[in-house]
């Protein structure tokens, strides 16, 4: 039931209508994000603090083209402006449209009126406007569209103030913002019908129970005695509910269409603007793709290099705390809890940041230049053949850097089944995390000799695993596409916004959200999950532990060993004795098909944290410090036997064994957290771990038995 209390306006509009922005000028940080009941689809919601003490509650509602819905997006719309008694059903309707493309926007602007909301028409781009010639007779329009009309500019933020004085005005005398429809011509089919329906359940608004006529078995509001209802009316009515829209879309055009055409007039409308002259070069059909791929480039190039330096003090911060709490607190489990649990799981959340915040100020700068908007028509095509979407190409190109942001950027997608696949392929793509075990495994397969005179081979094969993701990510997606079933029609519909400067207000408050989103969801994940490995690894049976430290107390003494090798031998002998370890000799016998020992095994346990953690693992295990330098375990590692066959452990066949299992292998509960997050849901994420842990293991079966 709707709450009582807060004056609730909505603020509803199309994409790229400059709604978000008005947002986020009225709301600052007053405002938060969550999901709708049931759904992954996003929900703003925020405080407009106003004179005199005056608040209301502002909702910003997904970007929306019709009541007529053809995403999830606009189905959600649907669901809540059609239910007066759902919880988000606004009081009063701000209405955003571009003033540059308001014929367009005014299909939703006039389904809206016929509801009977108290409203105001706000439009934006007034600036980009007035430098474009363009005369505005406001207060025809406002004769004609029968609404209070504003128009501003959310970057100078001229008429932002009127704006607000109107939002008190809203609150207090709501029924002075009346409007008046321009549009009411319903068939006389229509007519029966909803006056058939009326009689039977109650829905006082003409234009409301249309809605309920031509979508009841998608609202979920309704019982399913009433579906049942409507659906017998227009059975016996013959009545089909798609020509009923279509002739209503085509109606409410006729009808708006000349109002525009008298009120709104362009001087020199012949002339080339200059965004017309930019998309002539990234619009090219050959310069347009490599424009997007520089771009992309530098943007990948960012992700990797700026966020090296904050990343590091982020880890050289989480290594002082933890030394600190060291030498401060006294030695015993406790105090390892704390440093090699909590303060090593919150490092884990912390250090993503500088990557996520980085991403997300390029892609939104992107955004509100008007360049994303372009990319996404230009590849939309290709992409849908693997059953993706055009804004997938960001995400799985984000996803070379680190798939926790990439898959973050995967909300833009509308399409739900798009989205859900987005995210799901994307951590195929190989991640900066790979790289370190990469390094140190490339060396057993791959000689560092010269081809073809220019390329070092080991780069070549770097690149390999590279590729080999990236062919893994659309397989993966073409089968998704085949498997995944799904009513929401996937087809492109897209406004190409004027090209204007971004406003760094908006850019920031982009960024904030999405790294407190990240920080406060995800990390509440990554965190118990990092306790958990601590325990695991830290802890184990009593007699095993107590015979571990014996037998590394006796080889100190028989070998006069140092007091830092002596501690590296005793945290290779506890973790061999540990929870951890016993699971690794569990699932030997699993694993030696694909020429793993229970060390490896060990390895891929702890690395589920992150895959890097390899690396580290193997110090430990192999005794060589706490130095994790690629290449001293590389050394350390060629000379390891195995004790059965004699043979080194590392040989070409279980080292591209392993390389394989780390392309494809789902070694990330920072990345799981976050699909959880995106998903809503513990059944993506598990699916997902299941087909990438299947892909790793079959294909490091395959190459280990045929080169083994």
């Amino acid at each position: 039931m709707k709450e009582s209390g807060d004056f609730i306006i909505g603020l509803l509009g199309n994409p790229n209508s400059g709604k978000s922005s008005l947002f986020n000028q009225l709301t600052g940080l007053r405002q938060h994000i969550g999901n709708f009941p049931g759904v992954t689809v996003e929900k703003k919601e925020g405080k407009a603090v106003l004179s005199g003490g005056n608040e209301v509650k502002i909702i910003d509602f997904p970007g929306t083209y019709s009541l007529h819905p053809t995403t999830q997006d606009e189905r959600v719309v649907l669901n809540v402006i059609a239910n007066p008694a759902d919880k988000h059903y606004p009081d009063a309707v701000v209405y955003v449209a571009n003033l540059m493309h308001l014929e367009k926007h005014l299909l939703l602007f006039t389904q809206l009126q016929n509801l009977g909301f108290p409203m105001v028409l706000v439009l934006t781009m007034s600036d980009i406007a007035d430098k474009s010639e363009m005369v505005v007779d406001t207060k025809r329009l406002e004769k004609q569209l029968g609404c209070t009309i504003l128009k501003i500019s959310n970057r100078t933020g001229e008429g932002l103030d009127e704006l607000k004085n109107r939002l008190i005005q809203l609150k207090e005398k709501p029924a002075d913002f009346g409007t008046k429809p321009i549009y009411n011509n319903f068939s006389s089919t229509e007519k029966k019908l909803i006056k058939d329906i009326q009689t039977k359940m109650n829905c006082p608004n003409d234009y409301q129970t249309l809605l309920w006529l031509n979508h009841s078995k998608h609202l979920p509001f309704l019982q399913s005695e009433e579906k049942r209802t409507i659906e017998e009316l227009v059975k016996a009515a013959e009545y089909v509910p798609i020509k009923g829209r279509i002739n209503e879309t085509m109606q409410r055009f006729d009808i708006f269409t000349p109002i525009i055409n008298k009120a709104i007039e362009t001087k020199n409308s012949e002339k080339i603007t200059l965004t017309d002259r930019i998309d002539g070069l990234v619009m090219h059909k050959i310069l347009g793709p490599i424009i997007f791929f520089l771009l992309m480039l530098l943007v990948f190039q960012a992700i990797f290099t700026w966020s090296s330096a904050p990343m590091d003090w982020i880890e050289q911060g989480i290594g002082a705390l933890s030394n600190g709490a060291k030498n401060s607190l006294p030695a015993g489990w406790f105090t390892d809890l704390l440093t090699d649990g909590i303060l090593a799981g919150l490092g884990g959340v912390l250090v993503f940041i500088p990557q996520i915040a980085i991403l997300f100020f390029l892609i939104s700068i992107l955004e509100q230049v008007g360049y994303m908007a372009r990319a996404v028509f230009m590849f939309d095509k290709i992409m849908q053949k693997f059953g993706l979407n055009g804004r997938s190409i960001v995400a799985l190109i984000s996803g070379g850097a680190c798939a926790i942001p990439a898959v973050m950027s995967a909300r833009t997608i509308s399409n739900w089944k798009e989205r859900l696949i987005t995210i799901m392929v994307t951590p195929l793509i190989s991640c900066s995390a790979r790289i370190p075990v990469y390094i140190v495994l490339i060396a057993f397969v791959v000689p560092s000799v010269t081809v073809w005179g220019i390329f070092d081979a080991q780069a070549l094969a770097f690149m390999g695993l590279y590729l080999l993701g990236i062919i893994a990510a659309l397989g993966s997606a073409f089968v998704f596409n085949k498997i995944l079933k799904s009513n929401e029609r996937s087809f492109l519909m897209i406004q190409l916004p004027d090209y204007q400067l971004p406003e760094f207000k908006n850019v920031g408050l982009n960024v904030y959200e999405k790294v407190k989103s990240f920080t406060l969801e995800a990390g509440k994940i990554i965190m118990i999950v990092s306790v958990i490995l601590w325990v695991l690894a830290t802890f184990g049976p009593a007699e095993s532990m107590k015979n571990a430290k014996l037998e590394a107390e006796n080889i100190t003494k028989e070998q006069q060993l140092s007091k830092e090798v002596s501690a590296d031998l005793l945290a290779s002998k506890t973790l061999e004795a540990s929870y951890a370890g016993h699971f690794g000799k569990f699932i030997e016998p699993a694993i030696r098909p694909l020429g793993f020992d229970w060390k490896i095994g060990i390895a891929l346990v702890t690395s589920f944290a992150a895959r890097e953690v390899f690396v580290g693992t193997m110090a430990t295990i192999y005794s060589i410090g706490s130095t994790e330098d690629e290449y001293a375990i590389q050394d350390r590692m060629a000379k390891e036997i195995n004790p059965t066959t004699g043979k080194p452990v590392y040989s070409m066949a279980t080292s591209l064994s392993l390389l394989l299992f780390y392309v494809f292998a789902m070694q990330c509960m920072s990345t799981l957290a976050v699909v959880k997050r995106e998903t809503n849901s513990w059944k993506w994420p598990a699916i997902q771990f299941t087909f990438m842990s299947a892909m790793a293991y079959l294909s490091s079966l395959l190459v280990y038995q045929i080169l083994g």
